[in-house]
């Protein structure tokens, strides 16, 4: 087969936004790709995805799935046909995600201090009391800048209209971001001509940019602060990122075993002898930071950390607390903190969302069902969540018999239909579901997103769970000026 042939048989999905074709047309920014497949034979698009698998495997690109009875380690899975966005729509996700970090970040400071969102009533003072992610050890602790969000994911997918929607806020210790940069890498590697025609922007600055963020928090305002990775170790099924992004940015990679505190200050133990840390990205959840105030047995953590935090001498990245941000049940409440802190309207509207706390919402999901997800508050990584349309009666019982025992740990939304990508399936080319995660550094100088971030795909058909633990795979993301 030809790829003439296989882009004649391409079907996207009815009632669905095809990110390549509009109808019978092809979108202008997919004409020099669409062009290039169709030269080419099966056979060269089969060559090139055996050489982007090898490339993934040399590199040793991989990431656990925990649900696996053996907890394997697998190759992450690449599609070589790129998702492209054009200037435009890459504008408008831009400032919709730059309008919701600032917000965002008020909202932390505020909820760690004087509480005025809570006071005025715009959120439930018990939504936030309930959120197990409200850490109360934080409170009142000043931070660099009064930023608390310096590196975050923000997951969008688009509607059958083509209308752009968030998804989902990751302000705590987002991954993927290695990812995108190995699936650039890659892109270069088997479409050089294609991606330097299609004038596709750069995105390789990224280690560049987050190294000089990590530098401006530290809290003297040093001009060579000592900046270290903190990752829970090599079981750890991000590893291979942490290990990507400290060699990019030419920091130490450290576990907590490496660190101790001193005085209220953080050393790293050298050869040299022992080193202040002035700044520090970490990859650890909260729980596991300082078992002298959090989980008392972890061995993952660094003794004294929090004292030396409190007393100014150590940054953390992202700043510890920031999961109350990016709850499922407080995400309903963005749009309102925008109009809050900004004074702005929504730029990139939420998934309309219900609280099963609220006994209407809760009646009309139930009496709605199938036609709604399911998603426990704090869980990510597609765990915890029901698709109505696909569950069986028992789970269905189940999860509602849960709801009604803890309502605050659940929301609906109702099921969209994430727009599709043309996919390589078993030499085919077939759609296939996909979501973006941009990556946004916030420092003292404004808010940086590289352009594109990585696209994610659900590999089985129909399906419309993209997350990496759950089977899915990713693509390049070019965004192109036409």
């Amino acid at each position: 087969m030809t790829g003439k042939e296989l882009i004649d048989a391409y079907r996207p999905y009815p009632a669905t936004w095809d990110e390549m074709c509009d109808g019978q047309h092809i979108r202008k920014q997919y004409s020099r790709v669409f062009e290039a497949i169709r030269q080419m034979t099966t056979e060269q698009l089969q060559q090139k995805e055996k050489l982007a698998n090898e490339l993934f495997m040399n590199q040793g690109i991989t990431f656990t799935v925990y649900s696996d009875e053996a907890g394997i380690e697998k190759i992450f899975p690449f599609d070589i046909i790129p998702r492209i966005l054009t200037s435009q729509e890459w504008d408008h996700i831009q400032t919709g995600i730059t309008q919701r970090l600032k917000a965002l970040n008020l909202f932390l400071r505020d909820i760690y201090h004087e509480q005025q969102i809570l006071k005025d009533g715009i959120i439930p003072a018990e939504l936030i009391a309930s959120c197990p992610q409200f850490t109360r050890e934080v409170v009142g602790i000043r931070v660099p800048h009064d930023l608390y969000v310096h590196i975050s994911g923000i997951d969008l997918i688009r509607g059958e209209d083509g209308t752009f929607y968030i998804l989902e806020d990751n302000l705590r210790t987002p991954s993927g971001v290695s990812y995108m940069l190995e699936n650039r890498e890659v892109s270069k590697r088997i479409f050089p001509g294609m991606l330097t025609a299609s004038k596709a922007r750069m995105i390789n600055n990224y280690p560049l940019l987050l190294h000089d963020i990590l530098s401006s928090m530290a809290p003297q305002q040093l001009s060579n602060p000592t900046v270290v990775l903190l990752t829970p170790g090599v079981y750890n099924s991000a590893y291979f990122e942490h290990s990507f992004l400290a060699r990019q940015m030419g920091i130490p990679l450290v576990e907590g075993r490496d660190l101790l505190v001193d005085n209220h200050k953080v050393y790293m133990k050298t050869t040299a002898g022992l080193q202040q840390v002035h700044v520090i990205y970490r990859r650890l959840d909260d729980d596991y930071l300082d078992p002298l105030v959090f989980r008392a047995n972890s061995v993952l953590g660094v003794s004294g950390l929090l004292s030396a935090y409190r007393k100014g001498n150590v940054a953390i990245v992202n700043a510890v607390g920031n999961g109350v941000a990016d709850d499922k049940a407080v995400y309903a409440y963005v749009p309102a903190m925008i109009k809050y802190y900004l004074n702005e309207d929504i730029i990139l509207p939420n998934v309309p969302t219900y609280g099963m706390e609220n006994v209407e919402e809760r009646k009309h999901v139930f009496e709605n069902i199938n036609r709604m997800v399911i998603k426990r508050t704090n869980q990510s990584g597609g765990y915890g969540m029901i698709m109505g349309n696909s569950a069986s009666e028992r789970e269905l019982e189940e999860v509602q018999k849960a709801i009604l025992e803890n309502p605050r740990d659940f929301i609906a939304q109702p099921i969209i239909k994430l727009s599709t990508v043309p996919c390589i399936v078993d030499g085919k080319l077939q759609a296939r579901h996909v979501d973006l995660r941009p990556y946004a550094l916030c420092g003292p100088n404004g808010i940086k997103i590289v352009p594109g971030g990585l696209t994610r795909v659900a590999l089985r058909e129909g399906s419309l769970v993209v997350n990496s633990s759950q089977g899915g795979g990713s693509k390049d993301t070019w965004v192109v000026d036409l």
